[in-house]
């Protein structure tokens, strides 16, 4: 039978298992806002298209499936722009669908005409203009299948109005995608297992580093099968984080720009690296004529264009890493590396153990404390999102990630505004989890708008506010390499509080560090979301630190014995 375009869109969705979609309406994406009314498709109608495209992406990293946002033309569309590019450089697999204006007017310079094809090119994996409404169906298709497959991303489908009002014949799945252009071969050639087999067989001091690839792989329990089988430690990237329990006496911690000292100084003294699902990007390499000169080195990645593109290896096996990972541990030698894990205890000794107690508690609230404290009281099972800046740094230092997929933060775009709207999808994804989003004042006013979105569909989520007056990660910049000179970065701000009452949530405010458990507990027995404004110490710093153009063991410490270097104006 016959149907208009936009009810093969909603159809096609829901045959591939879509269930929630967010957006925001317009005039060129009405036709099929009007046909959403008729199909079991949950839409979240987000405050800015920006917060709707973080709020997919959030949905895609917590659920592990496709996410989708939804967007009319010209504006609406351009908004979502961030959004697509948050998700391309952390590989999220997020449709992007767009309304265009009909198919005659295109170039024409019509109301609300933009290119965004053209656009979005350099930030999506791949991206389509559909035209005719025959077109909608398969392409849909082709683009959950591209953002799912190898190395996920975000495709993005900008669909003309005419398209979506036209008539045409679809039935969903009943062809497969064929993509002769796209086929991925994920296949690793024997030699090349053989001699990553016989690299890690001789190495005395390796080290694996395990990124964002292990958990997308789902493959956690053989990597830590392999980590106990060869005696190898593990350091961890930001986004790798939880694949490898916290406690685990194997995993070393993160590694790379404010990773710990001691991590970062046994990358430098390694024979071996074994590289898992991460881009050797400079976060985590530092100078890269410098980076662990004494390694040979092994990549494991699903994307071909990433091996030898930062760093030049040994190895590069091209393939799926939770295959991979069954393969040595098939054939890897039982590992007999205590020296090598002794010599690891004795730089940890070193250094400043990432322990609260290292902290000055003198009346004054550290952001540390917070993170402790909200650690402590959720036992470190809370969905923790976070936005960006240093709380961010704070909740990989000190929210102990003991199980994977609890932990959802912008890597690769450090995109400010990210953590409300993402902390939303990630409640849509998983609504029996417990969700804290960190958020700093900076990132927080970018899209606090969204918080009514959390009343309108009725969701608890918790917010703490890491409110410091500044915007803090720019500031500590500043204090260290530009003498102090804080140019536009003294904050002034709103009334937290009352922000958030105004939006419908319960808000309060903490400044001492004996009442920071209790609003924690407090807020997990609201019934509805809450936001906590947590008045921090202003000149507070994220140690350790590696500078722009060091050496990866070249950090900034933190000053020993601890002093006191501002003045709070709270």
């Amino acid at each position: 039978m016959d149907r208009k375009g936009a009810e093969i869109l909603w159809d096609t969705l829901v045959h591939a298992g879509v269930e929630v979609v967010f957006g925001y309406p317009g005039g060129a994406i009405l036709p099929a806002y009007d046909a959403l009314l008729d199909f079991p498709i949950r839409h979240v109608l987000c405050r800015h298209e920006q917060g709707a495209a973080h709020m997919a992406d959030g949905y895609a990293r917590a659920s592990g499936r496709v996410g989708v946002a939804i967007a009319t033309s010209g504006p609406g569309a351009t908004n979502l722009v961030t959004g697509i590019a948050t998700a391309m450089l952390d590989s999220s697999p997020v449709v992007f669908i767009t309304g265009q204006v009909p198919g005659w007017m295109l170039g024409r310079d019509a109301f609300q005409e933009v290119d965004m094809t053209g656009i979005t090119m350099p930030i999506t994996k791949h991206n389509y203009l559909v035209t005719s409404a025959d077109e909608i169906g398969p392409v849909l298709e082709e683009a959950i299948y591209v953002a799912t497959s190898g190395r996920p991303g975000p495709v993005l489908v900008d669909i003309t109005k005419d398209a979506l009002q036209k008539m045409a014949r679809f039935v969903p799945g009943s062809r497969p995608v064929r993509l002769p252009g796209y086929r991925p071969d994920l296949r690793a050639l024997p030699e090349e297992f053989d001699q990553a087999i016989a690299l890690i067989d001789g190495a005395k001091r390796p080290v694996v580093l395990a990124g964002q690839g292990v958990l997308q792989s789902r493959a956690t329990g053989e990597l830590r099968a392999f980590l106990e089988k060869a005696q190898v430690p593990a350091a961890l990237t930001l986004l790798g984080l939880g694949c490898v329990p916290a406690s685990h006496p194997l995993n070393l911690g993160m590694m790379g720009m404010h990773g710990e000292a001691w991590v970062n100084k046994a990358i430098q003294e390694a024979d071996l690296i074994v590289a898992l699902g991460m881009r050797f990007d400079d976060r985590v390499t530092g100078h890269l004529q410098a980076y662990a000169r004494a390694a040979r080195k092994i990549h494991v990645e699903i994307d071909p264009s990433e091996v030898n593109k930062n760093v030049v290896v040994d190895v590069g096996i091209v393939g799926d890493v939770r295959e991979t990972l069954n393969r040595f541990q098939g054939q890897v030698a039982p590992g007999h590396r205590d020296a090598w894990l002794a010599r690891i205890a004795e730089l940890k000794g070193d250094s400043a153990v990432r322990d609260i107690q290292t902290l000055p508690d003198n009346g004054r609230l550290l952001a540390a404390h917070v993170i402790n404290d909200l650690w402590n009281a959720t036992g470190g099972n809370a969905l923790v999102v976070t936005d960006v800046g240093q709380h961010q740094m704070w909740v990989a230092q000190y929210y102990h990630q003991e199980t994977p997929y609890r932990f959802v933060t912008s890597g690769g775009l450090g995109t400010m505004g990210f953590g409300i709207p993402a902390a939303i999808g990630a409640k849509m994804a998983r609504p029996e989890e417990e969700v804290w989003v960190v958020v700093g004042d900076g990132g927080f006013q970018m899209t606090s708008a969204e918080l009514t979105t959390c009343v309108q569909e009725g969701l608890k989520i918790n917010v703490a506010l890491i409110n410091n007056g500044y915007l803090g990660m720019v500031r500590q910049w500043q204090e260290f390499f530009y003498n102090k000179r804080y140019a536009a970065t003294p904050l002034r701000n709103p009334d937290f509080v009352k922000l958030a009452e105004a939006h419908g949530l319960a808000s309060w405010r903490v400044d001492k560090r004996a009442d920071v458990r209790a609003a924690v507990e407090r807020a997990r027995l609201e019934e509805g979301s809450v936001v906590i404004d947590f008045r921090v110490e202003q000149e507070d710093s994220v140690y350790p630190m590696v500078p722009s153009g060091a050496g990866l063991d070249e950090m900034i410490r933190r000053p020993s014995p601890i002093v006191e270097t501002s003045q709070s104006d709270w």
